[in-house]
């Protein structure tokens, strides 16, 4: 039986979210924002007008998920109040309870997510270590792990530059990956994941460990103002490699954009468009310096609030053991799987919740 204290407990977690979350605010701006969609040359400047609805759409993420919280908690509060009367039942009552703490967890996991680059698409960029073939296959595992990931979670991924290894394998790889939050939940990715297993490439069948690095930042979009000096930067052009046949551009579309001011190299063969390219690899420009940025803001943070964080770039953050015995375990959060098949089928959900909770947005 539900008790009169387990619904105060909800509501006193939603009325805490209401404050965190700023949601009267924002309702406030969504409010003056329709206004602006309402007015008669509104779709005079069609850029500006789209700007806006995507401003609209990504503060109605928090307030539908509270506002929706909210009416499933009156409800419940509804059919306490019947059942004393006689006029529902427990189970009733026990349904719509369970209901709205679905969704008030759902929307405290949200909180973690509440940082401004978090709801942008990411950037993910995949190395191998030190360690030949064996290095290069693990760093296409780990391609193919966060391609069924984003497929299991309703994200779209799409290649911006590959290099296919040989014998096996790949030298690199950047994934683009779209939808909600997509560098909310990927941004504790960040670092080195080392893999132990029997080779399937040695015939001594012996047991080896293997490294690969993962690196995630934040697509910068419209919203983000970076000016970049033409003359701080330099191409090269080439041909994008590919499986052979049709697969291989025949022309110089890929594109390759030096930084000299930080030493950011970054390559483009999206697509068979060379300008296409180039526009695109400014953008991963401009979204790394975003990124550098938002890293040294944080660092003074952590200083002033005098916080000595756990999580830097280019440390080991997981093993995947395969051999002796069958284990994935996060080095932060201490949080483990036994079944690394699972996981290394896109699982990962149970070790992106465990880090957010632990490291995300308060």
């Amino acid at each position: 039986m539900i008790s009169s204290e387990q619904i105060s407990d909800i509501q006193n977690r939603l009325d805490s979210l209401c404050q965190f979350l700023s949601i009267k605010e924002k309702e406030e701006e969504i409010e003056k924002l329709e206004k602006i969609t309402q007015e008669s040359n509104f779709w005079d400047h069609p850029d500006k007008a789209q700007k806006t609805l995507k401003e609209i759409s990504k503060i109605k993420i928090w307030t539908s998920s509270f506002n929706r919280t909210k009416t499933e908690l009156d409800e419940l509060i509804i059919l306490e109040e019947f059942l004393s009367e006689g006029e529902s039942s427990d189970v009733e009552v026990e349904k719509k309870f369970h209901s709205c703490i679905s969704l008030l967890e759902d929307l405290e996991f949200k909180n973690m997510l509440s940082a401004e680059e978090d709801n942008m698409s990411a950037i993910m960029t995949i190395n191998p270590g030190a360690g030949g073939t064996e290095s290069q296959d693990w760093a296409e595992m780990i391609m193919r792990m966060y391609l069924m990931w984003g497929e299991k979670n309703g994200y779209k991924i799409k290649e911006l530059d590959f290099h296919k290894a040989e014998p096996a394998g790949i030298k690199a790889v950047s994934l683009e990956i779209e939808g909600d939050f997509a560098f909310g939940n990927l941004k504790g990715e960040n670092g080195v994941h080392r893999l132990v297993r029997i080779s399937p490439f040695d015939s001594n069948a012996k047991r080896h460990t293997s490294f690969a690095s993962v690196f995630v930042y934040p697509l910068a979009d419209d919203s983000v103002e970076i000016v970049i000096d033409p003359s701080e930067i330099s191409w090269d052009t080439f041909r994008a490699s590919g499986a052979g046949g049709q697969g291989v551009n025949k022309t110089e579309s890929a594109v390759r954009l030096k930084h000299r001011p930080t030493g950011i190299t970054i390559e483009n063969s999206e697509s068979r468009s060379q300008l296409e390219n180039k526009a695109k690899a400014i953008q991963l420009l401009k979204s790394q310096l975003h990124d550098l940025e938002l890293r040294k803001n944080q660092d003074e943070k952590d200083k002033l609030e005098g916080k000595k964080k756990k999580i830097e770039w280019g440390s080991q953050i997981r093993n995947y053991v395969l051999h002796p015995y069958k284990m994935v375990k996060d080095l932060r959060t201490n949080h483990e799987s036994t079944n690394p098949d699972a996981v290394l089928d896109g699982d990962l959900n149970p070790f992106i919740k465990s880090y957010l909770m632990e490291f995300g947005q308060k």
